[in-house]
C-alpha cells in the first residue's frame, strides 16, 4: 500500500512540472518575442504617414492673388515704411492713446511700439489735486503727447510722462510773462515761516513775507488768489520768486495822480519825515510838508501806527514812490501842530478848496501867458506897419538886413 502511494505522488509531480513554463526556457522566450512584435506593429499602425499628413492639410485649390484691385503696390508700401519714423528713445516725444486704467494707479498707453507703454499717476499731470485719481487726469481713447522717460524693461515696456512736457511748457509761459512784465493771478497753496508758496502756471513760486501787502503769511492765506509780479525767474536753478506788493503798487500807481487825497498808516519816523503806507505803497511825508509852521519835535505831531490823510504832491510810477503832504490840508497854517484830528476831519473840504485855488492859479497863469503872446504879436505888427519905400523902391522891412546877412553867410 505504501508503494502505491509513493508511485502516485511521483506521477503527480511529473505532470505538474510538465505544465509549468519557465521564462528562461526556449518556449518562454519565443512567446515574449511574439508579444513585443505585435505591440510594435500596433504602434506603427497608429502613426500617420507623410501622405496622411498632406491629405489632412489639403484645403482645396489655391486662389490666384493679384494686386490689380489695390490702390497701392508693394513698392509704395515699402516706401511708406521707410518714411515712417519709429523713435522710442529716452526723452523722445511720441503720440499715444490711453487704452486702459491700472487698478494700482497708472495707465496703459499705446504708442505704436512692440509693447504698450506705462504712464504712472505721478507723471500724468503737472497739477494734481489731493484725492485725484488717474481717471481724473487723463481720458481714454484720446491721443496725447508723451515723453519717454525710461528704457525698455525685460518685457519690452517703456515708461512715459505727460507731466514733464507740461513742465517745459509752463516755464516757456513764465519766461514770456516775465518778458512782458505782466501782472498775473496765482493761488496760494502753502505757507511757511519765510512767506507763502503760490502756483504759477503749475510751477511752485516763492512769495516772501516782506512782499505781501496788508497780510501776514498765515494759514488764512491758503486758497486766496493774489496779483503777483516776478522778482526772479531762473529755469536752470528751478527758482521762481514773486511779489504781491510790486503788483499792487503798480496797479494803484496807475490810478493815482497829483492832488489825490489818500489815507495811510504811519509806519516809521525819521529825522527828515515820516514813512506812510498807502495801499501797500510806502510814501514819504517830508517834515517840510507836514505843516506851514516849523516843527521842532516830529514825535509830538505823528506817531507810528497813526492813521493820517495826505495829499499826493508827486509820484514816481517806475519805482512805486509817492511824495505826500498834510500842510496842503490845513484849514489854517499850523493846524497840524495844534489839532491834527481837525485837519483830517476837514481833509476832503480843504482838498477841494485847494484844488479850486490851484485851478484858479492855473487859469491866471494861462491868461498871463496869453496876454504876453498877444502883446508880442502887437509889437511885431507895429514893426511891420511902416510900409514906406526907399529911393530904390524896395520895402523898408526891419528884418530885411538880417535876412540879407544870413543869405550872405550861407552862400
Amino acid at each position: 500500500m505504501m508503494k502505491l502511494r509513493a508511485a502516485a505522488f511521483v506521477a503527480f509531480m511529473a505532470s505538474a512540472s510538465a505544465f509549468t513554463v519557465d521564462p528562461a526556457s526556449r518556449f518562454g522566450k519565443t512567446q515574449l518575442h511574439m508579444v513585443a512584435t505585435m505591440e510594435d506593429t500596433a504602434v506603427k499602425a497608429k502613426t500617420p504617414t507623410r501622405f496622411d499628413r498632406l491629405k489632412a492639410a489639403y484645403k482645396g485649390p489655391m486662389p490666384i492673388l493679384s494686386d490689380d484691385s489695390v490702390d497701392f503696390s508693394y513698392a509704395d508700401f515699402d516706401k511708406a515704411v521707410a518714411e515712417t519714423e519709429y523713435s522710442f528713445e529716452r526723452d523722445s516725444i511720441v503720440k499715444g492713446t490711453c487704452i486702459e486704467y491700472e487698478p494700482n494707479g497708472g495707465c496703459i498707453v499705446d504708442i505704436g511700439a512692440k509693447a504698450s507703454a506705462f504712464l504712472p499717476q505721478n507723471e500724468a499731470a503737472l497739477i494734481q489735486k489731493q484725492g485725484d485719481d488717474i481717471s481724473d487726469l487723463v481720458d481714454l481713447d484720446t491721443e496725447l503727447d508723451f515723453q519717454i522717460i525710461s528704457d525698455e524693461d525685460e518685457n519690452g515696456q517703456l515708461m512715459v510722462s505727460i507731466r514733464r512736457i507740461q513742465y517745459r511748457e509752463a516755464w516757456g509761459k513764465v519766461n514770456a510773462l516775465q518778458t512782458e512784465d505782466a501782472v498775473l493771478e496765482a493761488e496760494v497753496v502753502a505757507v511757511n515761516r519765510g512767506g507763502a508758496i503760490c502756483l504759477v502756471q503749475g510751477l511752485r513760486a516763492f512769495l516772501p513775507g516782506s512782499h505781501l501787502t496788508g497780510q501776514l503769511p498765515t494759514e488764512d492765506l491758503i486758497g486766496q488768489t493774489l496779483p503777483l509780479k516776478f522778482l526772479e525767474v531762473n529755469q536752470e536753478a528751478n527758482k521762481l520768486v514773486v511779489s504781491n506788493r510790486k503788483a499792487v503798487v503798480e496797479q494803484q500807481m496807475a490810478d493815482l495822480s497829483r492832488g489825490d487825497l489818500v489815507s495811510g498808516l504811519v509806519k516809521a519816523l525819521k529825522p527828515y519825515g515820516a514813512f506812510v503806507e498807502v495801499g501797500g505803497m510806502s510814501g514819504l511825508l517830508h517834515i517840510s510838508q507836514i505843516s506851514y509852521d516849523r516843527i521842532d519835535d516830529l514825535e509830538k505831531v505823528l506817531q507810528p501806527g497813526m492813521q493820517v490823510k495826505c495829499m499826493i504832491i508827486d509820484h514816481d510810477k517806475m519805482n512805486g514812490r509817492i511824495a505826500l503832504s498834510t500842510k496842503t490840508l490845513e484849514p489854517e497854517p499850523g493846524d497840524m501842530l495844534k489839532d491834527p484830528a481837525l485837519v483830517f476831519e476837514k481833509a476832503e473840504e480843504t482838498a477841494e478848496k485847494y484844488h479850486q485855488r490851484m485851478e484858479a492859479e492855473r487859469k491866471a497863469r494861462e491868461e498871463a501867458a496869453r496876454d504876453i503872446v498877444l502883446g508880442l504879436g502887437d509889437s511885431l505888427d507895429d514893426l511891420g506897419s511902416g510900409d514906406s519905400d526907399d529911393e530904390s523902391g524896395e520895402s523898408s522891412d526891419p528884418l530885411a538886413d538880417v535876412s540879407d546877412s544870413l543869405d550872405s553867410l550861407l552862400k
